[in-house]
């Protein structure tokens, strides 16, 4: 379980992640937020602020086997209940790492955060080899 906080804490070190629920609200309306966490004791009132922050939007949210006590520990942020992880690298690798711990609970949102960063990485090996073919002057052909 170490590792998932040791994580949070190398996320906070590489900006990788939105502390709080203003920064985590602004991270989720601007559109960079590709992980919600929350910590295992949020209150009725912050779980429902962050299901509006998510409501519409493609942001998967995630209730955390921890307090809010360690959660602070590890990113260094006091009553720290909630986080929007803006990296998909990380959400990828936070994810896996959850759903190896408890698969019957995070193996569905490990899946959908899979996909996503799958696709994005299809996305940029296409975007590069497009940049490549128009640096060497390769054309498109109709065969």
């Amino acid at each position: 379980m170490d590792k998932i906080l040791n994580m949070l804490g190398l996320m906070r070190r590489a900006n990788a992640i939105q502390i709080g629920e203003t920064n985590t609200g602004s991270a989720v309306r601007a559109g960079k937020a590709k992980l919600l966490l929350l910590a295992s004791d949020a209150s009725d009132n912050a779980k429902s602020r962050a299901e509006g922050f998510v409501r519409g939007r493609n942001v998967t949210t995630v209730s955390l086997p921890y307090a809010k006590e360690e959660i602070s520990a590890a990113v260094g942020v006091s009553g720290c209940s909630m986080a929007a992880v803006t990296d998909l690298g990380f959400a990828n690798a936070i994810m896996k790492s959850l759903s190896e711990l408890r698969p019957e609970t995070f193996s569905e949102a490990a899946g959908e955060v899979e996909e996503r960063f799958q696709r994005a990485q299809r996305r940029k090996k296409e975007a590069a080899a497009h940049e490549r073919n128009k640096r060497l002057g390769k054309r498109r052909t109709n065969a």
